[in-house]
């Protein structure tokens, strides 16, 4: 199969593919994010997906994978895409009724990014793929329903909704939209593998463990606590080189802590983390401690490993750069669960 990723990023979608014994072809115009996909043994296309012409794809692509730039829509941007939201439903309809109105509907949106999310729908006609699996923002849910009332009048079975990574095994809450699409079985939501708290055993089945916490995937050591004699004095030392977990009540523990407002969301290490975000300020990432006495910011790698890649994987760019790159990614865990719904099983493949 040939599967096409649209706005392929650092290479989520293609972990995810990995675990499935598939690969995939991104279209990316990032340098940075090329580097690292290009490091990281995955192929691309360095385009413009608004600007790449689809005639050249025809009778190619099985697979369509889209995850549209958020900054637009996302909460922790400026959200003009709320104010662009008609102008692109507007693009959605004249593209299924043939007509190509970008160029013109890009010079009246507030943020010309806007429009790139009704850049899946374009491909998905031209090419027609067996499956379709897209993610944004939860606020891009009404523009992935209307793409799916458009896909469903074409002959493809659609689901929409928001899915919570923490559901299928990231030690991450991050709650985003996806568009599930597929003209050979029905399109259905992935079934989860973790919930919050877990779920008891039933005759169905197990049941599902707890969700999955800082602790459980960095591995942090405990705090080590000072005593004297019987007693506890209360202190604990911290290693410099990784949170750490305190082992009493009395001791302290190291919390992370997404932003810079007095309410920002803090974690501790045996929760997941809240979704990362690393818009303006890194310094906006940091771990804390118990009373709020900044540690350090996180590190790359710490977030890499909160996003579902490996400690080792091969980010290019600059720091800031990277952790873009991380906090734009779909979490692997996250793509190999959507995908393995949406995916033709080995028996489809075969008639």
């Amino acid at each position: 199969m040939t599967v096409l990723d649209l706005f392929a990023g650092p290479g989520g979608w293609s972990q995810g593919l990995r675990e499935l014994g598939l690969t995939e072809v991104g279209i990316e115009i990032d340098p940075a994010v090329c580097a690292t996909r290009a490091a990281a043994g995955h192929t691309t296309i360095r385009a413009d997906v608004a600007a790449y012409p689809t005639t050249p794809l025809l009778g190619t692509v099985t697979g369509l994978i889209g995850s549209p730039p958020c900054q637009t829509f996302s909460a922790a941007g400026l959200r003009a895409g709320n104010t662009d939201l008609p102008l692109c439903h507007q693009a959605l309809d004249d593209l299924a009724r043939g007509r190509d109105t970008r160029s013109a509907l890009r010079q009246a949106c507030s943020d010309p990014r806007s429009l790139l999310v009704v850049e899946p729908l374009r491909y998905a006609l031209a090419l027609r793929p067996d499956w379709i699996a897209l993610e944004e923002v939860p606020a891009v849910l009404p523009l992935f329903e209307h793409t799916a009332r458009l896909l469903g009048a074409v002959g493809y079975s659609t689901w929409t909704g928001v899915l919570n990574a923490a559901d299928f095994g990231l030690a991450q809450t991050r709650r985003r939209a996806f568009l599930l699409a597929s003209l050979t079985r029905p399109a259905l939501p992935p079934e989860p593998t973790h919930a919050d708290g877990g779920t008891p055993a039933d005759l169905f089945g197990d049941g599902l463990p707890t969700w999955r916490t800082m602790l459980d995937v960095l591995g942090c050591p405990p705090a080590v606590v000072v005593t004297r004699g019987n007693h506890t004095t209360g202190g604990s030392t911290f290693p410099t080189t990784g949170p750490s977990w305190a082992i009493t009540g009395r001791a302290r523990s190291w919390l992370l802590k997404v932003g810079n407002r007095p309410a920002a969301t803090r974690r501790r290490l045996d929760q997941p983390a809240p979704t990362l975000l690393f818009g303006k300020a890194l310094n906006d990432v940091s771990w804390i401690d118990i009373d709020g006495t900044p540690i350090r910011r996180l590190a790359v790698e710490e977030a890499a490993v909160l996003q579902g890649f490996p400690t080792d994987y091969p980010w290019a760019g600059s720091r800031t750069k990277q952790f873009e790159q991380i906090g734009n990614a779909v979490p692997a865990p996250m793509a190999t669960a959507v995908l393995g719904a949406v995916l033709p099983t080995a028996v489809e493949v075969a008639a």
